[in-house]
């Protein structure tokens, strides 16, 4: 389990807080953790955990809005307000570790992640993004509209409208979100926006990528539109940083699906982090994560 409550102030007064896995002499350094819309990262213990078990030192973040992070549930006050706390807890977990983290983004967390790296905000040593929300189901008409209130009402507290039904094939997985009170279903037009537009340029961006990344892709996922990962994975093959692999029948959160699937994505997640550094206890040199 992660240690005590420890907080990180961002410039702009706003705290968050940070959730620690620690790992004395931790082989392969740290991992950096980004959660997705309206959960918070200690829904991620247990893979934080499984980075432990190789190797890894782990942290991860309640984005301002979400988890106990204090503000008001899914609201921002600047549109790149994410991305801005993203580049400061990178930093500082840069400095903890002495090295760059490899950095972990799942669905909203996922976009923040990749349109950092993008900016070039920051450089985590590898990327890994779990059904990441590039492109949504909503209609052009809703985004429209959330682009129009992101001017009027910015800050108006609306259904996120999540299918909780539909994060993993385990029923346990929504029994638990649905009991777990630093869980929310709200979203801000601004950061409706944000997701909406951030997608979009991520894809027309995609050939920018300068970071080894591993994208993994649920083909039956009802929360993000998978096709934004497909379009994202085309244009960005050039790069030659860009691994994909695609899950046909798991839902959103791979992370937490029911067996086998869930080993299925952490086997892949194994094999790709081997293929860069090598298995645990190996020196990798001048190569890794």
């Amino acid at each position: 389990m992660a240690g005590a409550a420890i907080w990180l102030e961002m410039p702009d007064g706003q705290p968050l807080r940070l959730h620690d896995w620690p790992l004395p002499q931790a082989q392969r350094g740290g991992a950096l953790l980004v959660h997705g819309l309206g959960e918070h990262a200690g829904r991620y213990d247990q893979l934080a955990q499984w980075f432990n078990a190789r190797g890894y030192s782990v942290r991860g973040y309640d984005q301002r809005g979400h988890g106990e992070s204090p503000g008001p549930r899914g609201v921002l006050k600047h549109p790149d307000d994410l991305l801005a706390d993203l580049a400061v807890v990178h930093a500082d977990y840069e400095r903890t570790l002495g090295a760059a983290p490899l950095l972990l983004g799942h669905s909203m967390g996922g976009l923040v992640a990749l349109r950092a790296v993008l900016d070039e905000r920051i450089s985590p040593r590898s990327l890994v993004l779990s059904s990441p929300a590039l492109r949504s189901h909503a209609s052009q008409g809703l985004q429209r509209l959330a682009a129009t209130l992101a001017h009027l009402l910015p800050s108006l507290r609306l259904r996120n409208g999540l299918d909780l039904q539909r994060l993993s094939h385990d029923a346990r997985v929504a029994t638990a979100y649905r009991a777990d009170s630093l869980c929310h279903d709200r979203v801000s037009p601004r950061l409706a926006d944000f997701i909406f537009r951030a997608g979009a340029s991520c894809i027309a961006d995609a050939s920018r990528l300068e970071v080894p990344t591993l994208l993994l892709v649920a083909g039956d996922d009802a929360l993000v539109d998978a096709s934004g990962s497909r379009d994202f994975s085309a244009a960005a093959v050039r790069t030659k940083q860009l691994t994909t692999r695609y899950f046909a029948n798991l839902y959103h959160e791979l992370f937490n699906e029911a067996e086998p699937g869930r080993s299925q994505v952490l086997r892949q997640v194994e094999d790709w982090f081997e293929r860069l550094v090598g298995p645990p206890g190996f020196e990798p040199g001048t190569k890794g994560l």
